[in-house]
Parts: structure tokens; sequence; C-alpha cells
């Protein structure tokens, strides 16, 4: 039969895999990790670290054997953010088109671009030697490609565009996908990996020698300063230098202007037939990514895609559904093991921002990796690293925090930063979806007027109702309900909380207030 988005045959004769109820990252789901204490008090060190993901893990680590004392501070879990819903591609390609690398950045810029991408692949492979770690690190293929032979042009100027930039690139119309490809450029020396079992050894060396990582610790502000000052929730810490790896930086300065906020969604299968070997993304808008994972029970299929900007999509559930539909009509899905969705930075110029954050002296930041966030995620580990120590980086200028590009991103900027002036007063002037708690459905969340209020409610399966303000404590945008994911996300920065109104992702810090019950 057909599927209804592309007009391919599937396989006959087969029930559409279910998807599973909930969302559930693989790298999360076979992976345990330590428990680390909450801070309790006040604490001195040379860096605070802000965030326990592959950027800050990544960053303790470098500066502990440069002889630094570090205390890494994580908001909930380790490694359970943004890192642990990524796809875990190792690749130095960047998600801008090489030909707008060259646009934005000249050729010099762009060569350094996927040079400094390079280094990060680099220093991954060398912890994975250095320290033994088995984490399925394995060096292979990327394939760019289209389905659309209309698109062969376009194809052949990236790959013309891509040895310009000193690449290994070949052009090829031999794309090792079970269905058909008009053309693709064939990338080796890529890698892949399971993120999580490359961080947990990295993890356990930060600890002691007057390093500390704490878990459950929100940090509420940072003071720039001498020393500077982390405000928690249960202590102080003081520290000559901060990384804030975040993904995105705790604050409301210009640097949220050169951002914008996507979900993109992603499906592990199980599926009749070899799973392709390799990293595959096509040239749709936006793209689909496609490679495999060894997982207990056999190799599974990660596709990804579906990308919409957060808090401004009202089916949520229907991006999954539309993931599973183009799987079906490409692959003999039998199954979905897991799904799961992942918050992308883009930058309005096509490379992230990395070092000293902007009207700052010790405060590094790392953002906008787009959807390469453990090659540039490493990348801003090792920039924010080398700064603090007073080392030269052959990278810092070019992905300098505080660079403002006119030309390469004023279009973007324009565009991108619409929605914080059209939701802020748009939005409040939206009827309610209901004026009654009464109408809130079990696993749904409405936004209601009660009393003349706005209310952002859910009510779970038990039935008990979990209302909240729903105005984003970061700059006063009003939340969506995300049905996929239960939970509500701002569309004007894409900070997102829980049915209770804690904070899942930054930029906001401080929880939705709870609305009093009459």
């Amino acid at each position: 039969m057909p599927s209804p988005a592309t007009g391919r045959a599937v396989s006959k004769g087969r029930r559409t895999p279910k998807l599973p109820a909930a969302s559930r990252s693989l790298w999360i789901a076979d992976t345990r990790y330590p428990r680390f204490p909450r801070l309790q008090g006040d604490l001195g060190v040379d860096v605070a670290v802000v965030g326990a993901g592959i950027t800050g893990l990544t960053a303790a680590t470098l500066l502990k054997a440069a002889g630094k004392t570090v205390a890494v501070v994580e908001a909930r879990r380790v490694a359970e953010g943004v890192t642990g819903h990524t796809t875990a591609h190792l690749t130095e390609v960047v998600d801008a088109s090489f030909g707008t690398l060259l646009s934005h950045f000249g050729e010099d810029g762009a060569r350094l671009a996927v040079a400094a991408a390079r280094a990060s692949l680099d220093r991954i492979a060398g912890f994975v030697r250095e320290g033994g770690i088995e984490c399925g690190f394995r060096t292979l293929p990327g394939f760019y490609y289209t389905e659309d032979p209309g698109r062969v042009e376009d194809v052949r100027k990236e790959h013309e565009a891509a040895l310009r930039l000193g690449l290994p690139a070949t052009f090829t119309e031999d794309v090792p996908l079970p269905f058909p490809v008009a053309a693709g450029i064939r990338l080796d020396g890529q890698a892949r990996f399971h993120v999580r079992r490359y961080l947990l050894p990295l993890l356990r060396g930060i600890p002691g020698a007057g390093c500390h990582v704490f878990e459950d610790t929100r940090v509420m502000d940072v003071e720039d300063g001498e020393p500077c000052r982390l405000e928690t929730e249960t202590g102080t810490i003081t520290a000559r230098d901060v990384v804030v790896a975040t993904h995105v930086p705790l604050n409301k300065l210009f640097l949220q202007t050169k951002l914008a906020h996507y979900r993109s969604y992603v499906l592990a299968c199980r599926i009749e037939g070899a799973v392709p070997d390799g990293l595959f993304w096509d040239d749709e808008g936006p793209y689909h990514y496609i490679r495999a994972q060894e997982a207990e029970g056999g190799t599974l299929l990660i596709v990804g895609g579906e990308d919409h900007k957060t808090g401004q999509e009202e089916d949520t559930e229907g991006r999954f559904q539309s993931l599973l539909e183009y799987a079906r009509a490409r692959f003999d899905v039998r199954a979905v093991a897991y799904r799961w969705s992942a918050q992308v930075a883009e930058p309005v110029d096509g490379l992230p921002f990395m070092g000293r954050n902007s009207l700052s002296s010790h405060v590094y930041v790392g953002t906008g990796y787009s959807g390469t966030g453990m090659t540039f995620g490493t990348l801003a580990a090792m920039v924010s690293s080398d700064l603090i120590l007073g080392r030269e980086n052959p990278w810092a200028r070019l992905f300098d925090a505080t660079r403002v590009k006119p030309i390469a991103g004023a279009r973007e900027f324009v565009s991108e930063n619409v929605d914080f002036p059209a939701h802020l007063v748009g939005d409040r002037l939206k009827k309610a979806e209901g004026d009654s708690l009464a109408d809130v459905q079990r696993g749904a969340g409405m936004l209601l007027e009660v009393g003349g209020k706005k209310v952002a409610a859910y009510r779970d399966a038990s039935g008990a109702v979990h209302a909240v303000d729903p105005v984003c404590t970061h700059m006063g945008c009003l939340v969506q309900f995300n049905d996929a994911e239960k939970s509500w996300d701002c569309p004007c920065h894409g900070s997102r909380f829980d049915t209770r109104g804690e904070v899942i992702d930054g930029p906001a810090v401080k929880p939705l207030p709870p609305v009093p019950r009459e």
C-alpha cells in the first residue's frame, strides 16, 4: 500500500507498528548511571561548570587534567538532558550547507570550521583510545543524498563546495540505502558511538582531588566577577571562571536573539533485513537523518526528522506518526522500540557560538550546535578550556560568542526574532480552550481562562489536575502544551517545563508557579 506522505510502496500484509506510549531515549534506557549528591552549602573551586552533558563533562575532564579544581553542577540528572536525547552522529559536516558556509564565512573561515569539527572528532576518538572506553565507537562513511532527480545538480554543487573545503568527498549515485536515491556525496571518516557509554568513564574521573559533581542542583544566577558567583537553591559556588554548558545560556542577553529553538523527533526501529551501515542525511527541508545502533536484541535503525519550532506545533504526537510513515515507506519496519524528541538550537549565521560570553570577563558559553551537538559540544569544551587556561586556540575567533555578522545573519536574525513580539502579544489575544478545569481530559493539557485568569492545566492518568501559571518565567510569553512529551513549551525562546511547572530546558531557570485551587 502507498504511504500517504510519499506515495512509496510499504510492506504489504503487515500491520502498522504501534508507537510506544511514552517517549524514552535509547541512550538513557539501556545505561545506568551512578547518583551524585545535591550541593549543600557553599563551595569554592577554580572553575564551575553548569550542565553535565557532553560539553560540561568534556570541559571538566580537560580542566581537571590541566590541574584545575572543578565543580560540575547539573539541574536534574547527569547526561539526561539534550545530550541524552541526541542521535549521536559524529561528523565534521556542519548543518549549514557547504555553500552557505562559503558565503557567510569565506573560504578560509569555512575551511577552519570543518577543520575544527574534525579536531573535535579526533578528541573524542582520543578519549576512547586512551581510556579504553567501550562505547561502540566506529569510523564509517557519511552520505548526504537526494531522492529527487531534479535536485542532482544541487548535490553536484555541494560536492564542489565540499572539495573546496578540503573534505574527503566523493560524488556518487551508489548510496547504500534500500530505496531509490538519485545522487549523493560520500564523506569518509565520520563516526558513531553510544554517547552515554562514552561519557560515563569521563564522569567517573571527575570527582576527587578537590573536584565535584552535583545533581539536582539548579543554578539560578551566574554573576561574573573576581571571583564569579553561582547562586543555587542550596548554596553558593565561587570560582575564578565559569563554563555555562546548558545547551542555551541561562540569561536574557543578546545571545538569545541569535538562536532559534526547534524540536526534532526520533524513532529507534526494528526492521526486516540489514540496517544500513553509515550516517545518512537527505536534502529535504527539514531534513531526515538515518543511522544504525547496536542494542540488546539486535541492531536498531535510528530515523530522525520532522523538526518544528519549539512551542509552535499543536499536534506534536502527529510528528512521530509522520516520521513512522516516512520510515515505513523506505524500510520494512516491524516494531518501534524507542521514540524520543530532542531540542535543537539553530544559530542565525550557520555556526555555533563559543567562548567568552557577551559583557563577561570570566563566563564562557557554548550554544547553537544545530544537529551536530556531539561534535560541536566537544569543540565548545575545547575552546572554553583553552581560553581559561590561557592557551592559544585556533578556532576561538571564528566561533566567538560575541560575534555579529550583519550580512550572514541579518535576514535570519529578523525572521527568528519576529516570534518574540508576535507570541508575547498575540497569544494573549487568543481565545482560551476552555473555562473550567473539568474541560481537561486525562493525559491532556489545555490553556484555560478561569475566573478571568489564564491557567495551564494538565490532568494526569490518575485524574489529578496540575494547574500552573502559563507565563514563561524567562521573558513572559505564554507556553503551549506538547502532547507528545507532556510538557509546556515556550514558543519564543524554547524554554520547556514539566506538567508541574518545573524547568526541563532553559533559558528559563524559575518554574511556572502553581495556580491556587479554590
